[in-house]
């Protein structure tokens, strides 16, 4: 069950190290990848959905048992945004550094699935 614990604990902090930082850099982002945001709305809710996603992530740590089925969407956070991107990058529709993020969540994506079958109904937390 620690590893559990580890890998829910392991993507929230990933997560919140990648997005927070986001909310102080839309200048940036438009000066790296153009054309400039025209939605700041759009970008501002993403990176405030995906935060609040993190905070399941550390929820789902506490306690892997009692919050296992979270560990069902939270699978599928992870392969939404991956595959979509992927597919995005295969239609040159994405950049590398897209791509890069995808995969790390693709491989997060297999570590929930993991993590889910490793947490057993009759085990105690520990």
């Amino acid at each position: 069950m620690k590893s559990v614990k580890y890998i829910f604990t392991v993507a929230g902090v990933y997560g919140i190290i990648v997005l927070l930082p986001m909310y102080f850099f839309e200048t940036k982002f438009n000066t790296d990848f153009p054309p400039a945001i025209t939605h700041p709305e759009y970008f501002y809710g993403f990176i405030g959905v995906a935060l609040a996603w993190q905070i399941l992530f550390f929820l789902i740590a506490i306690n892997p048992l009692r919050y296992k089925l979270m560990m069902i969407p939270s699978i599928m956070e992870k392969f939404l945004y991956g595959f979509a991107v992927l597919i995005l990058f295969i239609q040159h529709r994405a950049s590398i550094m897209a791509l890069s993020s995808a995969i790390i969540d693709i491989l997060f994506g297999v570590l929930f699935i993991y993590a889910f079958f490793k947490t057993k109904e009759k085990q105690i937390n520990t």
